[in-house]
């Protein structure tokens, strides 16, 4: 696969994350032309400057990693984040809400983000596929579908799991062609990476990016 390297986003989630580490993250996604860096919301004016000169995105996450935040939390997240030049955004969907089915609670939780990235900015949502069923999986992929999301995505990667095929595949076949799958948590070498895209993945949410990429470029090599 020739082009790996548009398919991550290079993220630096760890709580202990400092502007150095950041700044090496953006160093290597102009590096490798990565799709995008992925951020907490402390650290997006700061990305949004490194990054303004070159390609890549600029994620941040919201609502991150739980889940559990109001609506209204989650729209003043993501208003500030676009303020501060993120251009796309990963949040996760009240998850208890979804166990509870109380549906329009989940509904009204993605909608309310929906219209305020609207032409704006990527949306994708993450339902944290290792804490679902496949009926409560299948429910939030078509929920999602029907607000408009742009993408959905397996993981936060701080839960009890990652990303798997099967769960690549079955929200792939919920949401159709026209919204993409985001597989994250666990991705560490080019195999796992070109498992998820068989899959059905159209992006990776990854931290061991420049390792899987570099792989790849050693793999194309040796041909």
């Amino acid at each position: 696969m020739n082009n790996i390297a548009q398919f991550i986003d290079h993220t630096i989630l760890k709580p202990d994350a400092t502007k150095a580490m950041v700044k090496k993250v953006c160093d290597e996604a102009k590096k490798y032309n990565f799709a995008s860096v992925c951020v907490n919301p402390y650290y997006i004016k700061y990305v949004s400057d490194e990054l303004k000169e070159s390609n890549v995105k600029v994620t941040s996450v919201i609502g991150f990693p739980l889940g559990s935040t109001s609506k209204d939390a989650k729209a003043f997240e993501a208003k500030k984040v676009l303020e501060d030049g993120a251009n796309e955004i990963d949040m996760v969907i009240n998850i208890g809400a979804i166990k509870d089915r109380c549906l329009d609670i989940v509904r009204e939780d993605i909608q309310a983000i929906v219209d305020i990235v609207k032409d704006k900015a990527i949306l994708k949502v993450i339902i944290e596929t290792c804490l679902l069923t496949e009926d409560e999986k299948k429910i939030a992929c078509e929920i999602s579908k029907d607000c408009g999301v742009d993408f959905v995505k397996t993981s936060t990667g701080f839960s009890i799991g990652g990303a798997t095929e099967e769960d690549v595949k079955l929200m792939k076949e919920i949401v159709g062609s026209n919204i993409g799958v985001k597989a994250s948590g666990g991705i560490r070498t080019i195999e796992d990476a070109e498992k998820m895209i068989r899959a059905g993945a159209t992006r990776i949410g990854a931290s061991s990016s420049v390792s899987i990429v570099e792989s790849a470029q050693s793999i194309r090599n040796n041909r």
